[in-house]
């Protein structure tokens, strides 16, 4: 026991290949919406135009009741690192921490977060998170929408032509929200901090 506390006997693993650099903040023209849950995790991404920003892509990461924690945390994983490799965003915005009545629930989530931003991390995106209210006060002007005025809006803001499922609104909402603050950013105003 004693040889354990102090480490002996313990084996190393090799070095981890350093992770490339983070990308210049004022370069970022493509951003990744991410709302993590364990059964369905939202993901949009955009590219930042002129007049108005582009979706590339959205979706959400479905995982089925009978799947147990490991598998789903894997898919999670896995997939959003197939989303990070296949278009290339330098940055991500993920959903603000919530304070869950449920402790279980909480825990689950964390889970499911922690997947997904270990996939970020490693591809170098820059990840900062958005309070839910700022979220749908950037884009609808209220922070206590409802989920369906800020899917609408979603889809209008970026010319959809059919209506965005609640987890992929989300996370193509909090992507457009990023959007507005980088442009702030630039504006010289205080930016969001990095998760």
């Amino acid at each position: 026991m004693t040889a354990r506390v102090q480490g002996a006997g313990l084996r190393h693993a090799a070095p981890h290949p350093a992770l490339p650099p983070l990308p210049a903040t004022a370069a970022h023209r493509i951003i990744l919406g991410l709302d993590p849950s364990l059964r369905g995790t939202g993901y949009g991404v955009i590219a930042t135009r002129t007049p108005q920003p582009v979706a590339l892509t959205h979706g959400t990461i479905v995982c089925p009741r009978d799947w147990p924690h490991s598998r789903c945390l894997a898919h999670i994983a896995k997939t959003v690192r197939e989303v990070a490799m296949t278009f290339q965003p330098t940055v991500c915005a993920v959903e603000g921490l919530f304070f869950a009545q449920n402790l279980k629930t909480a825990l689950v989530m964390g889970e499911a977060r922690g997947a997904a931003l270990a996939a970020l991390a490693e591809a170098g995106l820059e990840i900062y998170e958005i309070a839910p209210r700022k979220v749908k006060q950037a884009i609808v002007g209220y922070g206590a929408a409802q989920k369906l005025a800020v899917a609408k809006m979603v889809q209008r803001l970026l010319g959809l032509a059919v209506l965005p499922s609640a987890d992929a609104a989300d996370a193509l909402a909090l992507a457009l929200a990023q959007a507005q603050n980088l442009e702030r950013r630039r504006g010289h105003l205080k930016p969001l901090q990095p998760v």
